[in-house]
């Protein structure tokens, strides 16, 4: 007779379950993850405090010269940030009613914000408009309505030879600056700028005029 033989198979071994364990407070991770949330907490608060420090100021929605009165048609309101909060008191705010008369004593370009030392009345208007016309290589090409500029007169053919060139006025501000191709008969004249001399002035005026017969008038940008 055979008999039946039992065999008895041992278990296999099953490794333990490592338990994840909660970071402790002296491992590292724990601390970079506070300090990216404290970065967090502080970045979003100050992005929030500077929306509310915003305000509306009005600005030149076109290119505006010395004289012109002006209306809503005029102006378009901006949002702005000042560093310093005393610094919209130099500048026309949008919080109250626009003044019936209000008339600019220099000129501004489009998008430029409206300065109170802009506006008056026409007696506070000092300037007179003066256009000249250059050749259009020398005028700078960033000359543009609402541009600063200096006025230099060359010498003529009879200076004397050590004469040179030197300022007649300066901070003068450009009223209209039509393009070549805008300017009537812009082949003959070149580049036309019409500018706000003052009225007290009058020998640089007579010396401007004298000097632009003969093209020696030259404009220097500012900034």
């Amino acid at each position: 007779m055979m008999r039946s033989v039992s065999r008895t198979h041992a278990a296999p071994d099953v490794p333990t379950a490592a338990r994840a364990k909660p970071p402790g407070w002296r491992d590292p991770r724990l601390w970079v993850g506070v300090a990216l949330v404290a970065v967090s907490v502080v970045a979003g608060a100050r992005l929030l405090g500077g929306a509310d420090d915003s305000v509306t100021v009005w600005s030149a929605a076109t290119d505006l010269a010395p004289g012109d009165r002006l209306g809503a048609d005029d102006l378009v309101a901006t949002s702005v940030r000042f560093e310093e909060p005393a610094d919209l008191d130099r500048y026309l705010a949008t919080d109250g009613p626009l003044p019936d008369d209000l008339q600019l004593v220099r000129g501004l370009g489009a998008g430029e914000l409206v300065p109170a030392a802009a506006l008056g009345s026409a007696e506070e208007s000092d300037t007179v408009s003066l256009s000249l016309s250059f050749p259009t290589e020398l005028v700078p090409s960033g000359i543009e309505t609402g541009s600063v500029v200096e006025l230099w007169v060359v010498p003529g053919d009879d200076a004397r030879r050590t004469e040179l060139a030197g300022p007649v006025l300066d901070d003068v501000v450009v009223m209209d600056a039509p393009s070549a191709a805008e300017a009537l008969g812009s082949v003959a004249v070149g580049r036309q700028l019409v500018l706000g001399i003052p009225r007290d002035e009058s020998q640089a005026l007579a010396e401007l005029l004298a000097a632009s017969e003969e093209q020696r008038v030259r404009v220097l940008g500012r900034g």
